[in-house]
Parts: structure tokens; C-alpha cells; sequence
């Protein structure tokens, strides 16, 4: 009975490693079109998410962005200079973050801006394998009246990061159901 249980399982676990790996979530339009929100989050940590966030916001797709996780050292003019966003855009637009250092502390920071900021649509745009983990943490701590559109930035991560991801993907669910 337990050899069954125990093949079953790891049965389960490998195909849900499958799925993870070759049906990872894709960008929502090209940036200039789908869906309008009121802002984009982008949680640091991966190639191709702020300017991927970037693209968004200039396209008018959303008026206001938030980059979530940023290094204290980084100081807006220098992540202006970065990523070649002018000040004005700096000003008006872009927040950087500075409280989170992992995705359920991204999931925290970005809720709390989204209540303080009244939004009720956010495009999170984040790594393709970072997507589900990422939305689910953020769809955990936020009330259901806010809508989440997930934009992936595409990527072409190594075996061992889709392997972690998967596991830190595994370990996020069951903690929820710890807490619940």
C-alpha cells in the first residue's frame, strides 16, 4: 500500500514538473494592446521584467507602475539613468519599492501600494517562470475586487531554475493551507 502511494506520488510530482516546465504563461499582447489596467507591479529579481513594466507603461496600457524589491542603495535618478526613463515619467508614474526581499514580501508591498493607491486592476509582469508563484502570492494577499492581469516576460531558464521555481511553487501552496 505504501510502495502504491509512494509511486503514485512521485507519478504526480514528475508530471506536474512536465506541465511546469513546457506550458510556463506568455505576455499579455505585445504591451501596446489586451487588457488596460491602472497599473503594473514588477517584483525585481529577473532579465527582461522592468523593461518589460517599462514597455507597458509608455504604451498607456497603465498609468502608474511599481517596482517592487528594489536594492535601498538604488536611488530613482540612477534607476532613471538605468533604464533610460525620463524624470518626468519618474515623477508622475514610477514607485520604486524598497521593503520586499523575496515574492511574498513583493506579494506585501504591492498590496499594500495597490490599497493605499485605490487601484482595482494590476498587470503584474514578471519572469515566464516566476509567473505562477508570483501571481499566486499576490492573489493570496489581495482582496478579490482588485483584478490581476499576468504578463510574463518570456526567458529561457536552466533546468535547475525551473526545478527550484517548481519547488518553491509547491512549497508556497501548502504553506497557504497551513495557514487557512
Amino acid at each position: 500500500m505504501i510502495r502504491r502511494f509512494l509511486a503514485a506520488s512521485l507519478i504526480v510530482w514528475a508530471l506536474g514538473f512536465v506541465w511546469f516546465a513546457i506550458a510556463m504563461p506568455g505576455p499579455e499582447g505585445d504591451g501596446t494592446d489586451g487588457v488596460r489596467t491602472d497599473a503594473v507591479v514588477v517584483p525585481t529579481g529577473g532579465a527582461g521584467r522592468i523593461e518589460r513594466g517599462l514597455q507597458v507603461l509608455a504604451s498607456g496600457r497603465s498609468g502608474h507602475m511599481l517596482i517592487s524589491g528594489v536594492d535601498p542603495e538604488v536611488k530613482p535618478r540612477e534607476f532613471a539613468v538605468q533604464f533610460k526613463v525620463p524624470m518626468k515619467a519618474m515623477e508622475c508614474c514610477i514607485t520604486l519599492g524598497y521593503s520586499a526581499v523575496d515574492t511574498r514580501g513583493n506579494a506585501a508591498e504591492i498590496a499594500k501600494w495597490i490599497a493605499e493607491s485605490d487601484f482595482r486592476s494590476v498587470r503584474l509582469v514578471t519572469t515566464d517562470w516566476h509567473m505562477r508563484r508570483a501571481s499566486g502570492e499576490l492573489r493570496h494577499v489581495l482582496p478579490d475586487s482588485v483584478t490581476v492581469v499576468e504578463d510574463a516576460a518570456p526567458s529561457a531558464p536552466s533546468l535547475k531554475t525551473l526545478f527550484l521555481e517548481y519547488h518553491k511553487l509547491l512549497a508556497s501552496r501548502l504553506s497557504w493551507l497551513w495557514e487557512d
